[in-house]
C-alpha cells in the first residue's frame, strides 16, 4: 500500500505508467479493506441505490443518501482517492452543480463525478472553479437509464462514437482528472485512451483503457437479482458468507442441544 495520500493529481499521472484498479465502496468497513488492498481508487458510487438501499436504478438515490454513505466511507482515512458520485438531479444548473459538490467534500469526498460530457461542460468547469478534482463519466449513464430503455453499449454507431470522442475530449480540455468510460465499444475506448491526455478507467469498455472499476458487490457476486455480463465475480466469495453464518447458526443449535441435555 502506498506511504502517502493518493491525489487526484496522482490518478492523474499514473496515465501510461500503470494500470488503474477503482471500486465502489458504501461504508466505513469496505473503505477500509479495499484501502488495505491498495486500491487507489475509490468510489461512493450511487450504484448504492441498487445494491445497498434495494431500489430498481440508481435515479432514486437522493443528496442525502450521497451524503451519509459518503461521511461513512471518509471515516476511515483511506490513503485512497474518495471520490463521490453527485446523483442524478443535483447537478442540473451550475449553482445545484457546486453546491452539491460542495456538500460531499464536506461529508469527506476529495473529488465529485457526474455523468456526461459537453451536455455538463459548463457544471464541471465551474465545479473545478471551486478547487474541487472532477471525475467524468461518459459512455452509457446509468441516471438515464429510464429514458434509454435500458443499459445498452455505446459506440456502434459513427455518431455515437463521434459524440463519445468529443465528450472526452471536452473533460480532457475542463480539466477533469480522469473519466470513466461506461460499455463504451472496445475499440472505441481504445481510441479515447489514445487520444485523450487523462485516464480511461473503463467498466465494461474492454481492456485498453487506463485502468478498470467495477460494482464492489459485482466483484464479490454479492450483488442481488443481478450481476452485468461484464463481470468476472468471484463466487467463492458469498459461498464462504453462507458457509459462516450457517456454521455459526449450528453452533448455537449445538451449544444449545448439549445445555439441554446437561440439565
Amino acid at each position: 500500500m502506498p506511504s502517502v495520500k493518493i491525489t487526484a493529481e496522482t490518478i492523474r499521472q499514473m496515465k501510461g505508467r500503470e494500470p488503474i484498479a477503482a471500486l465502489t465502496v458504501y461504508d466505513y468497513p469496505m473503505t477500509r479493506m479495499l484501502d488495505e488492498c491498495g486500491v487507489p481508487l475509490l468510489l461512493v458510487g450511487d450504484s448504492l441505490g441498487m445494491v445497498v438501499l434495494g431500489l430498481p436504478d440508481t435515479t432514486g438515490v437522493t443528496m442525502a443518501d450521497m451524503e451519509h454513505h459518503t461521511r461513512a466511507a471518509a471515516r476511515a482515512q483511506p490513503r485512497a482517492l474518495l471520490a463521490a458520485d453527485l446523483p442524478k438531479g443535483s447537478y442540473e444548473t451550475i449553482d445545484d452543480a457546486v453546491a452539491n459538490s460542495r456538500r460531499l467534500i464536506d461529508a469527506g469526498a476529495e473529488a465529485v463525478k457526474a455523468e456526461g460530457g459537453t451536455v455538463i461542460q459548463p457544471q464541471v468547469e465551474a465545479i473545478l472553479a471551486a478547487g474541487i478534482p472532477f471525475l467524468g463519466h461518459i459512455g452509457m449513464l446509468p441516471q438515464n437509464v429510464k429514458a434509454e430503455g435500458g443499459y445498452k453499449v455505446k459506440g456502434k454507431t459513427e455518431a455515437e462514437q463521434e459524440a463519445i470522442l468529443c465528450d472526452a475530449k471536452a473533460l480532457d480540455n475542463a480539466g477533469a482528472f480522469a473519466v470513466v468510460l461506461e460499455l463504451v465499444a472496445p475499440a472505441v475506448a481504445a481510441e479515447i485512451s489514445k487520444t485523450i491526455s487523462i485516464p480511461t478507467i473503463g467498466i465494461g469498455a474492454g481492456t485498453e483503457c487506463d485502468g478498470q472499476i467495477l460494482v464492489t458487490t459485482d466483484l464479490w457476486a454479492t450483488s442481488p437479482d443481478y450481476i452485468p455480463r461484464h463481470v468476472q465475480p468471484n463466487m467463492q466469495v458469498p459461498v464462504e458468507m453462507r458457509r459462516a453464518i450457517t456454521d455459526w447458526k449450528n453452533l448455537i443449535n449445538t451449544t444449545e442441544a448439549q445445555r439441554t441435555q446437561s440439565e
